[in-house]
C-alpha cells in the first residue's frame, strides 16, 4: 500500500509540475484579416469606416505604423509570414504554403509552436485559400497539415447568400447580375453574423479558447473580409450610404509619369467603373471591415470571460493592403503604399500600450513571438525579433521595409524618406522614386529627374545588396544572380527614358 500510495504523490506531483510548467508558457491568440489595408482602420488613419473592436486591441497593445508585408498578394504573403523567409529566398511566389520549397525540416511557426508543446490549430484561412471557392466548397487550400494540431474550415455562401447584389465591376451600365471569382460583388445579405464565414470561424475560435484554456495553446484566426466579394449582414451596410462616400482624389495625368508596369492590374477605367460604382465599392469594403471587426470583437471577449488575458499574446494584422481608389487603382499587387502597408498590432501581458513608428515587416512576427514564448527557432529565420520595441517603441528595428510582386520582378524599398519602386531586377521596365515627406499619396514620380540621380544611384545599391542578403540563405536554391543589375546611371536612365509609359 505504501508503494502505491507513493506511486500516487509523484504522480500527482507530475502533474502539478506540468501544470506550473505550462502556466509559464504564454498562449498566442494570432489574428489576421485578408486584403485589410492599414488606412481603412480607425486607430490609423480613417475617419470613417469604423472598427471599435481593432481600435480597441491598438489602445490596450503596441500599434505599429510602419508594417510592410512582404508580397501583396495572399498566397506568398502567407507562406513568408509562416515559414520565415522572404520571397526571394524560397521562391514561393504563387498561391502556395511554401512547405515544397523550404523541405520537411524547416518548421513553420506554428510548427514550432505544436513541437514545444503547443496545442495548434488553424481556423479557416491562415496559408493561402481561393477566395471565394475555398470558402464556399469548405475547402483546405494548400494548406500545411506539418502546422497544426487541429485545423477547421469555415464554410460560407459567400456572393451566393440570399440579399440585395450588385456587381460594380465590369458592369457599368449595371444590367449584368452578380458574379462569383475576384470580382467586386456586393451582396447586402439576409441573416446574422454566423450565416457567414467569418461568424463561424468566430464562433469555433472562441469554442477553442474555452476547450483549450488549460494548456497552452497557438490559436491561428483567419477571417476572409475584407476580401472580396463584399459579402456581410445589411446592418453593416447602414453606417456607410455610398452617396456619402468621398473618393480619393484624382488627379490628371497621374500615370503619365509612371511605367506601364506601375500601372495596376484592376483600375477603374479597366474595370469600366462608374463614380457611382466606385462610392459602392468603398463603402461595401467599409461595411465588410465592420463586419469583420465584430468578429474579432467576439474572439478578443472570450479571452477575457475565460481569465486568459493575462497570459496570452494577441496579435492582429493582414496579409497585405487594398487600393479603394487611389490613383484609380482596386484591390492589390501594386507596390504603393495602400497596397503594401498593413495593421499590426502586437499585445503582451505586461507590456504597456504604445504607438511604434519603426519600420516593421510581417516577416517580423515569425522571430518575435517565438522569442516572446522561449522557443529556441532556426538562426536562418529571415525576419528581426521586434520584442524591443514592445519595452521601447522609441527604437527602430529596421532604417528600411522591403516589398515585391509581379513574381518578384517588381521591388520596393521604402525608408523614411523615399519611396523606390524598381520593375525589373535591371530596372529594364521603369523605376518610381517619391518623397514621402512631401508627397506622402505618390503623385509624383522624381526617379527621372537628373537632380535625384544620386538617390535613384542609392538605391540602386540597395537593391542589390538586399538582393544578395535574401539569397545568401540555408535553402540551397540555386539563383542566377544578374552581376549586371548595377548599371551606371546615365545608363539607366538613358534606357527608361524610351519606355512607353
Amino acid at each position: 500500500m505504501r508503494i502505491f500510495g507513493a506511486i500516487a504523490v509523484l504522480v500527482c506531483l507530475c502533474n502539478i509540475a506540468i501544470c506550473q510548467e505550462n502556466k509559464k508558457k504564454p498562449n498566442v491568440l494570432f489574428i489576421i484579416a485578408d486584403d485589410l489595408t492599414a488606412t481603412a482602420v480607425s486607430a490609423y488613419e480613417n475617419k470613417v469606416c469604423q472598427t471599435p473592436n481593432i481600435d480597441k486591441l491598438a489602445y490596450e497593445g503596441v500599434r505599429f505604423t510602419r508594417t510592410y508585408c512582404q508580397f501583396p498578394v495572399c498566397g506568398p504573403s502567407r507562406a513568408s509570414l509562416m515559414n520565415g523567409y522572404y520571397p526571394h529566398a524560397t521562391k514561393a511566389f504563387g498561391y502556395t504554403s511554401g512547405r515544397e520549397k523550404i523541405g520537411p525540416d524547416r518548421k513553420t511557426l506554428s510548427q514550432l509552436f505544436k513541437e514545444n508543446g503547443y496545442y495548434t490549430a488553424r481556423v479557416s484561412k491562415i496559408y493561402h485559400m481561393a477566395v471565394p471557392k475555398d470558402i464556399e466548397e469548405g475547402t483546405d487550400g494548400p494548406d500545411d497539415p506539418a502546422s497544426w494540431g487541429e485545423k477547421y474550415n469555415s464554410q460560407g455562401p459567400e456572393w451566393l447568400a440570399p440579399g440585395e447584389g450588385e456587381l460594380v465591376q465590369g458592369n457599368p451600365d449595371g444590367t449584368l447580375p452578380i458574379r462569383g471569382g475576384n470580382k467586386m460583388t456586393i451582396v447586402k445579405a439576409d441573416g446574422d453574423d454566423s450565416v457567414h464565414a467569418d461568424g463561424r470561424t468566430a464562433q469555433k475560435a472562441c469554442e477553442l479558447i474555452r476547450e483549450h484554456k488549460d494548456e497552452p495553446f497557438f490559436l491561428a484566426v483567419g477571417f476572409v473580409r475584407p476580401h472580396v466579394p463584399f459579402v456581410a449582414p445589411k446592418s453593416y451596410f447602414d453606417p456607410y450610404p455610398f452617396e456619402g462616400i468621398v473618393l480619393p482624389e484624382k488627379v490628371d495625368g497621374d500615370w503619365d509619369d509612371i511605367p506601364k508596369k506601375g500601372i495596376n492590374y484592376i483600375t477603374s477605367q479597366k474595370a469600366q467603373m462608374t463614380l457611382e460604382q466606385q462610392q459602392k465599392a468603398v463603402a461595401a469594403y467599409y461595411a465588410s471591415v465592420s463586419y469583420m471587426d465584430a468578429q474579432v470583437g467576439k474572439v478578443l471577449r472570450t479571452l477575457k470571460e475565460e481569465g486568459l488575458e493575462d497570459n496570452t499574446i494577441v496579435v492582429f494584422t493582414s496579409d497585405h493592403g487594398f487600393h479603394f481608389g487611389e490613383h484609380d487603382f482596386w484591390m492589390k499587387v501594386s507596390l504603393k503604399e495602400e497596397s503594401v502597408r498593413i495593421p499590426m498590432i502586437i499585445k503582451v501581458p505586461g507590456k504597456e500600450a504604445a504607438t511604434c513608428h519603426s519600420f516593421a515587416e510581417l516577416l517580423d512576427l515569425y522571430p518575435t513571438l517565438t522569442e516572446l514564448a522561449g522557443i529556441q527557432r532556426s538562426e536562418n529565420i529571415q525576419g528581426k525579433s521586434l520584442i524591443n520595441l514592445l519595452d521601447n517603441p522609441e527604437q527602430k528595428v529596421r532604417d528600411m521595409a522591403f516589398s515585391v510582386s509581379l513574381r518578384g520582378k517588381a521591388f520596393l524599398c521604402r525608408t523614411e524618406k523615399w519611396a523606390y519602386i524598381q520593375y525589373g531586377e535591371n530596372a529594364e521596365d521603369g523605376i518610381e522614386l517619391f518623397d514621402m515627406e512631401n508627397d506622402p499619396k505618390q503623385y509624383t514620380n522624381l526617379a527621372y529627374k537628373n537632380e535625384y540621380a544620386n538617390v535613384v544611384d542609392d538605391f540602386e545599391l540597395k537593391l542589390k545588396d538586399k538582393l544578395a542578403e535574401i539569397r545568401a540563405n540555408d535553402i540551397n536554391i540555386v539563383t542566377s544572380i544578374n552581376k549586371d543589375v548595377k548599371k551606371s546611371v546615365e545608363t539607366t536612365r538613358s534606357h527608361n527614358s524610351r519606355i512607353s509609359r
